[in-house]
């Protein structure tokens, strides 16, 4: 196993042999628990605190976050497994092979976001960390170090590849749970769960933050929505779908421990050093209220925690990337260059911006975006019965046209149109306070609507435009299409174009 885990993976996007795929749903619940089991979760949850609430509030917008989150996302589990390859090459089954461009973008934004998020809130506990425990300056040539650092590791990390980040993420999984659990001890005696906040129920400002917030919350496994085939590819195509879900159910609930840590160490925070919320640094209060036998176990969450959820969240870009220009990148490249991206984002988002305020806008971007397209990918499992024609999904990566999934010159104009219409609907409708607001805002009382917008469009407009232009016969399997019509007869005997060089 030990050499394994130091042989560079060589698996890329092509569809990966029966044979060689060795991974269980128990491995897709570590990379997704590992990946969020850390202080980035937990600067989220720290999130209605900082926007005002109440700490009940606040639980009751991180549940519904994660609920909703979970459950748009868990049948993204079911796509890795059944293709062999990652999530949006098997999006060009629906979105057409040109298409599946679309979940590569929604790829790129993620990877930036929670890469950027992981190192920075590392960092800062790293460095903050040793601050209170042996005198090290904090400032920017040592907060930059702290993050150059964290960016190597999580670079090496993902060019090793699929067996080393597994690994990396057992690890974290146990031994990030219990240095938290070991918060429980440091800061019972200080929970806050009365806290008020500034805004109380009746207040004019408090129902558009708890929205932020439980936005924010959804965020988090939906971030996840675009990268599940990347580790799910490997788990062999038999496996019972359940199995695969309720990994994916176990792991987001396991995520509630980073949330609601995050959640009440906000609250003491918010009364013993207040200033600290104020200006939306919630890695810096959580160090001058820790007890001092707690720093060390901080410095330990974040150096665990900060390796394993940057390697989730990088990874499989790299991967995505070099299938689109195979030609430019191989995986390791493709990872190198997505990686390099990112780490110009966290300096300017942690030098020149608010890093709170930033992330909270690009979270708010990512789930309007993403929702839909989880809609329209989910729908199109169903309406397929799961039928897919895996070597045709690689026509793109190989430079060919054609196929079953060319539609009207490699797009799908049904998905295409479905997509477009909501996610621009949905930004119309965003509204993050103090940092954006869609010009139909104005019209929900400053409510941010955007997600079930986007969300009810994409799930509505798609089956709606199947139902009108029915895509052909060849895309189904020997089961026929369910829940929606066939086409003409003529359309239903079209043949379809071989897969030929550009």
């Amino acid at each position: 196993m030990g050499t394994q885990i130091t042989q560079v993976e060589q698996f890329g996007f092509e569809r990966i042999p029966d044979e060689s795929r060795y991974a269980r749903p128990i491995d897709l619940f570590r990379l997704l628990f590992g990946g969020c089991n850390t202080f980035s979760t937990s600067v989220l949850g720290a999130l209605p605190v900082l926007l005002g609430l109440p700490f009940w509030a606040g639980a009751a917008s991180i549940l519904l976050g994660v609920a909703v989150g979970t459950c748009v996302l868990a049948p993204m589990s079911l796509f890795g497994a059944r293709n062999g390859t990652n999530d949006p090459v098997s999006s060009g089954a629906h979105f057409g092979i040109h298409g599946r461009i679309i979940g590569s973008f929604l790829a790129l934004l993620t990877s930036i976001a929670f890469f950027s998020l992981a190192v920075w809130s590392s960092g800062d506990a790293l460095v903050g960390g040793a601050h209170e425990m042996v005198g090290l300056p904090v400032n920017g040539l040592t907060l930059s170090c702290a993050y150059g650092l964290f960016a190597v590791l999580v670079l090496t990390v993902c060019i090793y590849g699929f067996r080393f980040m597994l690994w990396v993420n057992k690890v974290a999984v146990w031994t990030a749970s219990l240095l938290f659990a070991m918060g429980i001890f440091a800061f019972a005696g200080t929970l806050e769960t009365g806290y008020a906040g500034r805004l109380q129920t009746g207040h004019a400002g408090f129902w558009p933050a708890f929205l932020a917030a439980t936005l924010v919350a959804l965020s988090n496994p939906l971030s996840f929505a675009s990268t599940l085939g990347d580790w799910a590819r490997y788990i062999p195509e038999h496996t019972p779908r359940r199995r695969l879900i309720g990994a994916v159910f176990v792991a987001q609930v396991a995520t509630l421990a980073p949330f609601l840590f995050g959640l009440a160490t906000a609250t003491i925070i918010a009364t013993k050093a207040p200033q600290f919320i104020a200006s939306g640094d919630y890695i810096g209060g959580l160090l001058a209220v820790s007890p001092r036998w707690f720093l060390l176990p901080t410095c330990l969450i974040a150096i665990i925690g900060g390796i394993s959820t940057g390697t989730t969240a990088l990874y499989g870009t790299g991967l995505d990337v070099s299938s689109i220009l195979p030609r430019l990148f191989n995986r390791v490249r493709a990872t190198l260059a997505i990686g390099t991206l990112a780490s110009v984002f966290i300096f300017v988002g942690r030098f020149a911006f608010n890093l709170v305020e930033s992330v909270s806008t690009f979270a708010t971007l990512i789930v309007t975006f993403s929702c839909p397209w989880v809609a329209i990918m989910v729908i199109g499992y169903a309406t397929r019965r799961g039928h897919y024609l895996a070597d045709d999904l690689q026509v793109f990566n190989r430079g060919l046209r054609g196929g079953h999934y060319w539609f009207t010159g490699g797009w799908n104009l049904r998905a295409m149109g479905a997509w477009v219409a909501s996610a621009t609907t949905g930004l119309l409708f965003a509204n993050v306070p103090g940092e954006y607001a869609g010009p139909l805002s104005v019209f929900t009382g400053g409510f941010d609507v955007s997600v079930p917008v986007s969300l009810a469009m994409g799930g509505l407009l798609y089956p709606a435009l199947l139902w009108i232009f029915p895509e052909p016969d060849t895309v189904y399997g020997p089961r026929g299409r369910r829940f929606v019509r066939a086409p003409a007869a003529a359309a239903r005997q079209a043949p379809c174009p071989s897969a030929a060089a550009m």
